[in-house]
């Protein structure tokens, strides 16, 4: 039996909207109003959806079901198995002693909160983005902050809006990646317009920030590091979105910012150092040194990490693992079961890419930082169970959230609110970007957003005469404001800065500034559109047919060797040091 889609159910449009936001606004309400724990507010969403869906929309009960249950194993692997990992790879450092070290080196860069804020959330967070994504970013750089001892709800909070600049680059450029297939647009016009938008929001972004985490008269106190950070992130943001395509603007430009700022901090330091109200100041005890070595080794789980995601998102690395252990099937009685407003059959495939998913990544570093760190495997494996304990209620919440989009999603609801958005006419620009936020908003990826979404902003673009890139870009840079507030987010991010439970204080603390960008975004998009029309690239459509090409697992075979020689060459030489700094214990002194 095939179902089709109906996108307005009353045969008006008002009251088809009205009834296709009520799951919406009741995550609004659960979170901001209610207060309720995220599990909870994800799964009665969830049921809200499925009703809807069922009574209105007239979708079979079966293929409801079967839709939450897509979505909650999507939630599982690849979302939950990247959190369960980050996490555990952090803990595995706070178990062994080494973040002691970390935080003493931290100190000693900079005490002050507000820079370090913008080293970890900003610019380290903004590289991780770019090698791993899904979630990634927040759940490390949130774990770090609460270890530096910051207040959880701020770490938690300011990591997912930091997380903002970056998003549209994320995974080596996946979003735009997927945006350009589905759109016929090539990627790079598509980089380039992203790449003309929102290094406008990141060389702000770090000013914004340390005002959300000081106020803004403290944020001026620091304002020469802020300038150095925004200004660097934003300009090798710029320059690698437009020159050399979408695949390293976050790698470049979180690696480039932590350099300069590191390197201006070495020339400039703050009047004052600034703590959380209530902390204790901040105290470094000078008669603590820590040798080079000993700074490489409680750094190695995350020097393994960076080395394991960068060769994790080359791409003959990922066809050779694929190709290795990926097992996929079509969803059963799901698949080509629903039929899409235009006749085409949605195909349902779960892909469970177990070697090539960044939370294997992640586990394979891990397993590697246990005999660096000085743990032993078991000690290690109990580490995971107290993991997998601390993060349950997180992992039922990231479930149920993809339940509950993958619901709106194959319902048509989410095709109900769009098609509101996509008759605003000469408008539309302006409304394109809340589009993308729609998506992020409902699925938690921006990748996903522009998969639903880049074909309707490329058609409502030609139908009133603007150039179809301007919207597509839109669809991408409003997503990435719609990130911080998304279900599937503030679970991440409150698993890792151990606010599990808190959920609705963490929705409250990012919503605002949400919508804010959002507007910010709207505007600067609307001008682009009929005002500032020389932004806009020039280019040629892609080709009808694109020529397949068979994967080189050989070359991934080849760099996947190099990599063991790479890992191996950096554990000898951490545990080298180590042992040698056992042996001669009087010299440090």
């Amino acid at each position: 039996m095939i179902w089709k889609q109906v996108i307005d159910p009353f045969n008006s449009i008002a009251l088809s909207v009205l009834v296709a936001a009520v799951p919406i606004l009741f995550i609004f309400w659960a979170l901001i109003i209610r207060k309720m724990k995220g599990y909870q507010a994800s799964l009665i969403a969830t049921g809200i959806a499925m009703l809807i869906a069922i009574l209105v929309y007239g979708m079979p009960v079966k293929l409801a079901l079967l839709s939450a249950a897509h979505g909650a194993l999507y939630g599982l692997f690849p979302i939950c198995w990247l959190v369960l990992m980050a996490v555990f790879l952090f803990n595995l450092t706070v178990k062994s002693g080494q973040f002691e070290i970390i935080k003493h080196y931290m100190a000693s860069i900079t005490s002050d909160r507000r820079l370090q804020a913008l080293l970890i959330a900003f610019s380290f967070g903004s590289f991780l983005e770019g090698t791993a994504g899904f979630g990634a970013p927040v759940a490390i750089t949130a774990a770090m902050l609460v270890g530096l001892g910051f207040n959880p709800l701020y770490a938690s909070g300011i990591c997912l809006i930091a997380n903002t600049a970056p998003v549209a680059f994320g995974s080596i450029g996946i979003p735009i990646t997927v945006a350009s297939q589905v759109s016929g647009i090539p990627e790079l016009p598509i980089s380039q317009m992203v790449g003309r938008t929102l290094p406008i929001l990141s060389v702000m972004l770090p000013f914004y920030l340390v005002s959300i985490i000081a106020g803004v008269k403290k944020a001026q106190e620091v304002g020469p590091a802020v300038l150095v950070s925004g200004i660097s992130f934003a300009f090798l943001q710029y320059f690698s979105s437009n020159f050399l395509g979408p695949a390293l603007p976050d790698v470049i430009a979180g690696l480039g910012s932590i350099v300069c700022l590191m390197v201006f901090l070495r020339f400039w330091k703050p009047k004052t150092i600034w703590r959380f109200a209530n902390e204790p100041a901040a105290t470094l005890n000078t008669d603590i040194s820590y040798t080079n070595g000993q700074l490489l080794r409680a750094w190695s789980p995350f020097l393994v990490l960076t080395i394991m995601v960068i060769a994790w998102g080359i791409q003959p690395i990922k066809d050779a693992l694929n190709t290795a252990g990926m097992t996929q099937f079509e969803f059963p009685g799901l698949h080509n079961a629903i039929q899409g407003e235009d006749g085409t059959l949605l195909a349902k495939v779960f892909k469970l890419n177990y070697l090539s998913a960044a939370g294997t990544a992640i586990l394979i570093a891990a397993l590697i930082a246990i005999p660096l760190v000085g743990l032993t495997y078991s000690e290690g494996l109990s580490v995971c169970g107290a993991t997998v304990n601390q993060l349950k209620f997180p992992i039922l919440t990231i479930a149920s959230v993809l339940a509950f989009a993958y619901i709106l999603n194959d319902s048509g609801i989410t095709l109900t609110l769009a098609d509101v958005l996509a008759n605003t006419g000469i408008l539309f620009p302006f409304f394109a970007p809340v589009l993308g936020w729609l998506g992020v908003f409902i699925t938690g990826s921006d990748t996903s957003a522009n998969a639903l979404f880049s074909k309707l902003q490329y058609a409502t673009a030609q139908s009133i005469g603007v150039d179809p890139v301007v919207t597509v870009g839109a669809n991408i840079s409003g997503g990435v404001v719609g990130k911080m507030i998304s279900p599937q987010s503030i679970a991440v991010a409150a698993a890792a800065g151990n606010l599990v439970g808190k959920e609705s204080e963490l929705f409250r603390f990012t919503v605002k500034h949400s919508f804010i960008m959002l507007f910010f975004i709207c505007l600067i998009v609307l001008a682009q559109a009929y005002a500032l029309k020389w932004l806009i690239p020039t280019y040629e459509m892609l080709g009808s047919q694109k020529a397949a090409v068979s994967p080189d697992v050989t070359k991934g075979y080849t760099y996947l060797v190099v990599l063991a020689v790479i890992l191996a060459a950096l554990a000898v030489t951490i545990l080298t040091t180590a042992k040698t700094k056992k042996e001669t214990p009087d010299l440090a002194n």
